[in-house]
């Protein structure tokens, strides 16, 4: 069986098959590429059908293809347009028909009790103008390899360590003029009744995570989540017990690429429905 950062699992069977890659004009195929065929899945936000594993593990796609680089560039959770992998020279930040603002990079950090996680330094968080007292213990990656933060395509929604999370909390609490409620079907709890009543100015703050030498600017589509079943709008962010993970909706419409050769995260907005 295994486990996903999310609390998604899956148990199956181990397969090798040829994988084809690209486009049907130019097309590259690899031979014996491992897999697995999950018959017994669970969890994972909105039931995605399966997971490509970008880690630095044996069997992750990328250990198994061997560049020593790779992009995505994730389209938004809910547009029917797929979003483009890319890996070795394929993954570049030169495309600046679809690239919309600066490109940031932040050095990768080396847990070598999980080192096949993407972990870097998370520094601070930003809320609207307030940057949050968050403590350094929040986000600091322990000699015994728990805590820190990872960098994570295959988790969801971000998860933020619960000293950190309950600061993002009462920041929203306090900055949004609006009762805050729970959403039990999200899983969720920094949520609003939306939309607001009459005659009530609502603004939701921005949140700007600061990573060593690089800061990443949500826009709102990149944290908030409406839930039309009970009318709820909720901040995508949930708390952790253990270490804090940036997920796949915090990167949407992001053109993100992890340069393993020379250990650093680069990342910039783009309109990744162009690619």
């Amino acid at each position: 069986m295994y486990s996903y950062s999310d609390g998604a699992n899956t148990a199956g069977v181990l397969a090798n098959e040829t994988f084809t890659f690209g486009i049907s004009s130019n097309n590259v195929t690899v031979p014996n590429i491992a897999f697995g065929c999950g018959n017994l899945n669970e969890g994972s936000l909105f039931n995605g059908s399966g997971m490509v594993g970008l880690g630095r593990g044996p069997l992750s796609l990328v250990n198994q293809l061997g560049p020593s680089k790779f992009a995505y560039c994730l389209t938004y959770f809910f547009s029917p347009i797929s979003s483009p992998l890319l890996f070795g020279s394929m993954a570049n930040l030169n495309n600046t028909n679809v690239i919309t603002g600066p490109v940031q990079s932040t050095p990768f950090i080396i847990n070598t009790a999980l080192p096949s996680l993407y972990y870097v330094s998370l520094i601070g968080i930003t809320v609207g103008t307030a940057l949050l007292p968050i403590p350094a213990s929040a986000f600091a990656l322990n000699l015994d390899g728990t805590g820190g933060v990872i960098i994570d395509s295959g988790t969801s929604i971000s998860y933020l360590q619960m000293d950190a999370y309950n600061l993002v909390k009462q920041a929203f609490q306090t900055q949004v003029n609006l009762s805050m409620v729970s959403n039990d079907n999200f899983g969720l709890d920094i949520c609003f009744p939306w939309p607001p009543p009459p005659f009530v100015t609502v603004k939701i703050p921005s949140i700007t995570f600061h990573f060593d030498g690089a800061n990443m600017t949500l826009p709102e589509l990149n944290y908030m989540l409406y839930d039309g079943s009970t009318g709820l709008y909720c901040v995508g962010i949930g708390p952790s017990t253990d270490g804090s993970i940036i997920g796949n909706f915090q990167q949407q419409d992001m053109y993100v690429l992890y340069d393993l050769e020379n250990g650093l995260l680069s990342f910039a907005p783009a309109s990744c429905d162009q690619m």
